[in-house]
């Protein structure tokens, strides 16, 4: 399809891009884009070479766990701090 432009069609295109950007943006774009297409190569290339390589066995042992994550707390409505509480207690409000 891109082959069969015509060049008065590649310029009506650019004349349209530049128009919708602007002169002074197409610059970063252009250099985003190029910066992104490289970053995507790079990360290509290295799920590549992850994937060639065999897992090796780890002989290291983790000495510290991590540490537990805090209790969640439900809220009821914004603002409303008497009724919140961490999620595994039951609601003293409401015992039966």
């Amino acid at each position: 399809m891109i082959g069969n432009l015509k060049p008065l069609e590649i310029v009506l295109i650019i004349a349209v891009i530049l128009l919708l950007f602007g002169a002074k943006k197409l610059p970063d774009m252009a250099r985003s884009l190029g910066k992104s297409a490289r970053i995507l190569k790079s990360e290509a290339k290295a799920m590549k070479r992850d994937d060639a390589e065999p897992a090796a066995p780890t002989t290291e042992t983790v000495a510290d766990p991590a540490p537990p994550a805090p209790a969640r707390t439900i809220q009821a409505a914004p603002g409303d701090v008497t009724s919140s509480r961490p999620v595994g207690e039951p609601n003293p409000t409401t015992q039966s």
